[in-house]
């Protein structure tokens, strides 16, 4: 009977608040030799466990993988706590959570190197590590990103504390996701369903839709926390990081959330502009937001592959 060719569990960590996060690990098959590992930080309304094809591509070129649900997320929320980080501080516990992650992760593979791998919100938390903690990792590859700091973002900051003071911290806005994601599809008209933004796979749509953890309305509180936090890594900038520090982005040239691409080449270029040397950019023609569940998902996953080769090279 052949090996199975991954190995797959979760586990629990621990917030610094006494928060239970829930935690998806593949590696690779017994007896392999792990080369490296890879954090996952997912997007917004998803979950890690989406990651699993994904890992398994990983888990068979040697690297060990660890995706949490963040909170507010897949099985680190209870019903009462869907698409809510926290009454307050949620962006910074959020971003602890992921630090402690990396820990755990470094601590059961001594030696080897670390990479973040971040997708959409995700990505925007690996922004946030990279400027305060980038020594905690070994390189950094972002999916789906866009460049903080744009007029749209200031003034939705405006109407999600509004919103907040009308539906309180844990009470949804229609308005605000409207104002977020409203346009998304614009693009892709006539529109099979409301999320045909994320991939040209009709089928990867219809999971994306049919995961009861998935697609689901954030609080006013979430929004005005994220919100925050984009504009502090639009402030802090990107001068601290090593000169030497690997950062890959990749993105469809569709995908609204880099505004087709815009986005994605504003923030290569600020990295650039303050000395980052090994700062690289891969834009896939007619891609949407998910690449990894895009048509030509194998490629993209295999360029990925390559990318991590380089960075633990």
């Amino acid at each position: 009977m052949l090996a199975p060719l991954m190995r797959s569990d979760t586990f629990s960590l621990t917030g610094r608040d006494g928060a239970s996060i829930h935690v998806h690990r593949w590696l690779p098959d017994q007896g392999s030799e792990v080369r490296g590992i890879v954090q996952i930080a997912h997007g917004m309304a998803e979950h890690g466990a989406r990651y699993a094809r994904f890992a398994e591509v990983l888990t068979k070129h040697g690297y060990a993988v660890y995706a949490d649900d963040h909170r507010g997320h897949g099985k680190t929320a209870s019903e009462a706590e869907v698409g809510h980080f926290g009454d307050t501080h949620g962006w910074e516990l959020v971003t602890s959570d992921l630090l402690a992650l990396g820990k755990r992760a470094k601590s059961e593979h001594p030696g080897k190197k670390l990479i973040f791998f971040g997708h959409s919100m995700g990505s925007f938390f690996g922004q946030a590590i990279l400027q305060k903690h980038a020594r905690e990792y070994d390189g950094m590859i972002f999916s789906g990103t866009n460049a903080p700091g744009s007029v749209l973002e200031r003034a939705g900051s405006g109407v999600a504390r509004m919103e907040r003071l009308r539906a309180g911290v844990r009470g949804k806005s229609s308005l605000l996701t409207f104002l977020s994601f409203g346009s998304f599809n614009d693009a892709f008209k006539p529109a099979r369903t409301d999320f045909d933004w994320l991939s040209r796979d009709p089928a990867e749509v219809d999971k994306y839709i049919a995961d009861p953890r998935c697609g689901f309305h954030c609080t006013t509180e979430l929004w005005v926390q994220l919100l925050e936090g984009l504009r502090s890594i639009a402030t802090s900038g990107f001068g601290a990081v090593p000169k030497d520090f690997p950062v890959h982005l990749f993105a469809g040239d569709r995908d609204p959330v880099g505004r087709a691409s815009k986005g994605v080449v504003e923030l290569h270029q600020r990295l650039q502009s303050v000395g980052l040397t090994r700062s690289t950019i891969r834009l896939y023609p007619e891609g949407r937001h998910e690449m990894l569940n895009e048509i030509n998902r194998d490629e993209v996953m295999a360029d990925v592959v390559a990318v991590l080769d380089r960075m633990i090279a």
